[in-house]
């Protein structure tokens, strides 16, 4: 893997950093390599918390899961993929198979749901084209609000611009995360 173009911030953190930190981190997880790289620049890394999407919001977790694990997959953010596999693909019940299918940009999968299958399409048409068709769209609203639909958009924007972040300074997988392709 390529060297990081920016070294993530090492301890001792300063008072605010540290407690950012603290916020977002279960107890006795060590901060990310994303957050302590993004560290490096404070206002950077309060703004992104502050945009932050994964508290409770209109969607299920396990939607917006699929959302970010599909987003990331089809940025190429290995990264980014592997720490939401890690830690909340279990507490969502995505099977392995819908994992593996989020990475799966060619031929689609016959994995998912209806429901699950507008979520994939959104994100694809979204990535695609910058857009939405008449058609994903219809099948988006058929399960989701309106309301929903606009944290959806915006979900898939914001893992795009994480995705940017991850690959762009190269960032260090994390030692747990699993890998697109396991052994690679």
């Amino acid at each position: 893997m390529p060297t990081p173009r920016i070294s993530p911030a090492e301890p001792p953190y300063e008072a605010t950093i540290a407690e950012s930190f603290a916020r977002i981190m279960p107890p006795g997880i060590e901060p990310l390599k994303l957050f302590r790289t993004m560290a490096r620049n404070p206002r950077v890394l309060q703004r992104m918390f502050a945009g932050s999407l994964l508290d409770k919001g209109s969607v299920a977790m396990r939607d917006r899961e699929i959302i970010i694990l599909r987003t990331c997959a089809r940025c190429n953010s290995e990264y980014e993929w592997g720490v939401h596999v890690a830690m909340f693909a279990q507490r969502v019940e995505l099977s392995a198979q819908e994992i593996a299918a989020t990475c799966d940009t060619v031929h689609g999968s016959d994995v998912w749901s209806p429901r699950d299958a507008s979520l994939i399409g959104l994100t694809d048409a979204l990535h695609d084209t910058a857009s939405v068709s008449d058609a994903a769209w219809d099948k988006l609203m058929q399960f989701y609000t309106e309301e929903q639909a606009l944290e959806l958009i915006v979900l898939v924007g914001y893992y795009h611009t994480i995705s940017f972040v991850t690959n762009a300074l190269r960032i260090e997988l994390e030692s747990y995360a699993p890998r697109f392709r396991p052994g690679t």
